[in-house]
């Protein structure tokens, strides 16, 4: 149930639900260029998908300083237009811009009446990008621990180096305040945002600073951002833990390659990233590395979906073929086809450092990772480099400070089988939001709405073209 009656939400009956909106934005859409598919390679959209960029200051405290363009992607509404729709799929450092372009049609029913929006966050690809000379590869391709630590030791003066100038300035507070002046460039008296994963914390960031721009709010896959660096990193480890545990009984019950036994699949595939730390598996030209292997292993986890890709790419692994692996851990570091990488892991990086003051020295961060030993080996990492602990540009706390109070109610989604983005998260961003709406979705993997639940479906799209609130606490089950 909501906080108030529905009109004192701050939500009434839409536009949807009475005439088609004229766009009025002032965003100069033209034909996308440069856009990526699913495979890497490039896509060609239809006339339906445009791009377009505004300009936003470098430096919110001097509007009328320097400025940087922030590049943006709409799907034109297919039906009656009712305003635009706003997502964020998480990170930080996803390219809002190239998932859009990809995965607008599992939002599909949601484009019926709005445009699809998304965009490249300041400090993310086309948007001020953060590059630091190719460090972010040589790092997770390094064949040792001691040459990772000795290559992360040398990250931050890279991107000092090639991004100086917007370092300083990145973050989900900056972001936050872009995202109001997209609002108002979209030509939108409220903002009706969709966030997936990291995308929830920008939303409450954006729900804290301006709350009566709040429209039509939907958090899926809720984080916490009061979390330390080492409960996050203990929480998450735990969470993928409880991933693999699901995985491994699956697969057995497939009639499993790896094990006969949920037991016997963990040994196998931790004795399969164990030979890696002392000899890759070559790949062509490549070398599929354990911290590779690592990425490889984790990704398929995100989704029960893409479990049977696991299980066939750890087997084909252990008789020599790393290939299918090696292509696992492309896809979340950002790696092209051509070779070439998106900002995705340098802009993780300058943007986690940026939204908190900690700084973990080496031997900290070595104690955090004996305790992610002790909870998930497969998740702990090798070597001492410590990320954000000479980091070029100060970190600040205002992104943890959630408090909504105000807004119009703001779905946020959590679910029970969720690795990335475990259940606790969603309770307790709902409790600080103070205008949240809890709904629990008692299936696996991260993003209850693209997970395929007909529940989750309903509800959200209930709210998002209705206005109908869930109630609160409203349980959806698994499938």
């Amino acid at each position: 149930m909501c906080l108030t009656a529905l009109a004192g939400c701050g939500l009434t009956e839409g536009p949807a639900a009475k005439e088609a909106v004229k766009d009025t934005g002032t965003v100069a859409w033209s034909t996308c260029t440069g856009l990526s598919g699913p495979d890497g390679k490039p896509a060609r959209p239809d006339d339906s998908v445009q791009c377009g960029t505004i300009k936003v200051p470098l430096d919110h405290a001097k509007p009328g300083g320097d400025q940087i363009d922030l590049a943006l992607i709409r799907v034109k509404a297919r039906g009656d237009r009712s305003g635009s729709l706003v997502f964020n799929f998480g990170g930080p450092g996803g390219s809002g811009v190239d998932i859009l372009a990809q995965a607008a049609q599992a939002f599909g029913s949601l484009g019926t009446r709005y445009d699809l929006v998304s965009f490249d966050p300041r400090g993310v690809d086309r948007s001020a990008g953060v590059t630091c000379g190719g460090q972010m590869a040589e790092i997770l391709a390094a064949p040792s621990a001691a040459e990772s630590d000795r290559l992360a030791k040398e990250l931050p003066t890279a991107c000092q180096k090639d991004s100086g100038k917007v370092l300083p300035h990145v973050g989900t507070v900056n972001a936050a305040r872009d995202l109001d002046l997209i609002r108002a460039a979209l030509g939108e008296q409220k903002l009706n945002y969709f966030g997936l994963s990291y995308g929830t914390h920008l939303g409450a960031v954006y729900a804290t600073k301006f709350p009566k721009n709040v429209g039509r709010f939907v958090l899926d896959s809720a984080y916490d951002p009061a979390v330390t660096f080492e409960e996050r990193a203990a929480i998450q480890a735990t969470g993928f833990d409880q991933a693999f545990e699901a995985f491994a009984e699956d697969c057995v019950a497939q009639g499993c390659d790896l094990g006969t036994s949920p037991a016997a699949v963990e040994r196998t595939v931790e004795g399969l990233l164990d030979g890696l730390k002392t000899k890759p598996l070559q790949v062509g030209d490549r070398s599929l590395t354990y911290g590779l292997a690592q990425l490889a292993v984790i990704t398929p986890l995100y989704a029960k979906a893409t479990w049977p890709m696991l299980e066939q790419a750890a087997a084909a692994a252990l008789k020599g073929d790393g290939a299918t692996l090696l292509a696992l851990a492309d896809s979340y570091t950002g790696r092209r086809p051509d070779g070439t990488y998106s900002t995705a892991m340098s802009s993780l990086q300058a943007i986690n450092c940026a939204d908190t003051t900690e700084r973990p020295t080496a031997a900290e961060t070595a104690r955090i990772n004996d305790r992610i030993e002790q909870i998930f080996p497969i998740l702990a990492v090798e070597g001492t480099a410590a990320p954000c602990e000479d980091w070029p540009a100060p970190g600040d706390d205002e992104a943890k400070k959630i408090d909504a109070t105000g807004s119009a109610p703001i779905v946020v989604i959590g679910g029970k089988g969720d690795p990335a983005t475990p259940y606790r998260w969603a309770t307790t961003l709902n409790a600080q939001l103070k205008t949240g709406i809890l709904v629990t979705y008692e299936g696996e993997g991260h993003g209850a709405y693209l997970s395929g639940s007909t529940c989750v479906t309903r509800l959200v799209d209930a709210y998002l073209l209705t206005g109908k609130t869930p109630d609160q606490g409203a349980t959806c089950p698994a499938g």
